[in-house]
């Protein structure tokens, strides 16, 4: 069997990695992914692009690429498409213009929850089968044979959960992935660091970022221990602050408690405030609220990400409670996505 993928974020393809090992090795994925995963038509995995701005730029490049792809499909037997809709969503209509009968499945779907409730007629109408990883994300679709609940990728990735609270004296900090993110978070985290004195102030940078695009865009990160092992800072972390984003869920699913900041470009902002329409921008949140229950960490958003706001939460929050609803969020969960995809595919 061949399959064409379109997996056009790191997150996408690090969710990519662990469905290919419930794969058969006869399947051969082609398109747009990791170069690791294989022999990719493009390694897209450091392009992930973020902003209106930043999109625009790039239009001519990902028109081309829809094209190759739609040629590329020919010859394969079913098509996967994770994430990106802004990408995925014109490509899946392309595709399904082109050839009408064959299997389109996305996984990883757009949070048509959120905002632009629009893209389920579009999902529906382009799409042979949609894998959901929010428990409620199907309400909002009226296919019902279409979507399917197959669980939380993140239980799959994440090895080890806290056991108990403890106190390592260390302290992680994630500004996230993007160059804007790092850029706007790194002075506060740097100030932040000096007013937490005798512990381990450890920075978690992306694997990929090599020395010379960590100087240029982190600065002077001397006063950190650094770490590219996400996972594993957070299990042995007894606290975080975090850039918003898939590391929140994965700190809150780990046990580990957390402060979420969030500086985007002003512009962007603007515009989502005015489509997306939820009262939380941290996925555990926007969970528990669905649940029936209080948040379960704070969140500071552009200007009230402030040093004594960060500092304030992480003197007062009630580490307990978040640890036990950090439980209660992995039930919710459920389980892993990655073997329940690759069933899906097979089929």
């Amino acid at each position: 069997m061949k399959i064409l993928v379109s997996a056009l974020e790191t997150s996408s393809n690090i969710h990519l990695k662990e469905l290919k090992k419930h794969l058969n090795d006869d399947i051969e994925i082609v398109g747009v992914f990791d170069k690791e995963l294989g022999n990719p038509l493009y390694d897209l995995t450091a392009l992930a692009i973020m902003g209106f701005v930043d999109a625009l730029k790039k239009l001519r490049f990902f028109f081309k690429l829809r094209d190759e792809l739609v040629e590329l499909a020919k010859d394969c037997d079913k098509v996967l498409l994770m994430d990106s809709s802004g990408f995925n969503l014109p490509l899946a209509k392309k595709l399904k213009e082109t050839y009408p009968n064959k299997e389109i499945i996305y996984y990883i779907l757009p949070q048509a929850w959120a905002w632009k409730k629009g893209r389920v007629k579009k999902l529906e109408a382009y799409c042979t089968k949609l894998c959901s990883i929010i428990p409620f994300e199907s309400e909002i679709y009226n296919d019902k044979e279409k979507i399917t609940y197959v669980g939380h990728p993140l239980l799959d990735e994440i090895n080890h959960f806290k056991e108990k609270l403890t106190e390592s004296n260390k302290i992680a900090f994630m500004p996230g992935s993007r160059k804007t993110e790092i850029k706007n978070h790194m002075p506060i985290f740097k100030e932040l660091a000096s007013k937490i004195p005798n512990k381990e102030h450890i920075l978690i940078i992306p694997e990929k970022f090599d020395d010379e695009y960590i100087k240029k865009i982190y600065g002077d990160i001397s006063g950190f221990t650094i770490s590219k092992q996400a996972h594993k800072t957070l299990q042995e972390a007894e606290y975080a602050f975090i850039c918003s984003g898939t590391a929140t869920l994965e700190a809150a699913l780990i046990g580990t408690p957390f402060t979420l900041s969030y500086i985007a470009k002003k512009f962007d902002y603007f515009l989502g405030s005015m489509f997306v329409k939820l009262n939380f921008v941290g996925l555990a949140n926007i969970f528990f609220e669905k649940m029936g229950r209080t948040q379960i960490h704070s969140e500071f958003l552009q200007e009230n990400v402030t040093i004594e706001n960060l500092l304030n939460d992480y003197k007062n929050m009630d580490k307990n409670k978040f640890f036990d609803d950090s439980k209660q969020l992995r039930e919710y969960l459920r389980n892993g996505s990655s073997k329940n995809v690759a069933q899906i595919i097979k089929n």
